[in-house]
């Protein structure tokens, strides 16, 4: 199964905060039959975030994509089918980069790791949590 991981599900894998995560979570992220990816949504979404100083991470968001592409997480690209999927979503979240994550696993059929529950609203997706 492919797996789009959100933004602070990332953030707490990538910085070994298990406690924060659902045992589903933790067990649909360490089975090796799922692909894992993060999307470069999130990439963006933590260095504005950093930018701005809404973020604080324990090491630099450099180290945290490398260790994450050692680990086998796949980049996900931001491609034009995910955008012009975008304008088709309700207005469940505006957070537009959530709303991104979720165009993007819809276009993919992935699953999403996240306990946002304005996720659950979006029937285009399944959440893991």
């Amino acid at each position: 199964m492919n797996i789009l991981l959100d933004t602070h599900a990332f953030i707490w894998f990538g910085t070994n905060r298990m406690d924060k995560l659902s045992e589903l979570a933790i067990t649909s992220f360490l089975d090796l039959n799922n692909e894992i990816y993060l999307s470069k949504a999130s990439i963006w979404e933590m260095a504005i975030k950093i930018n701005i100083g809404k973020l604080h991470l324990q090491k630099p968001l450099e180290s945290l994509i490398s260790s994450a592409i050692k680990n086998n997480i796949k980049i996900l690209d931001i491609e034009l089918n995910y955008i012009l999927n975008y304008q088709n979503l309700k207005l469940h979240h505006n957070d537009p980069f959530d709303r991104l994550i979720i165009s993007s696993a819809s276009s993919e059929k992935m699953k999403i790791i996240s306990c946002d529950e304005k996720f659950l609203l979006y029937k285009e997706v399944d959440i893991i949590w």
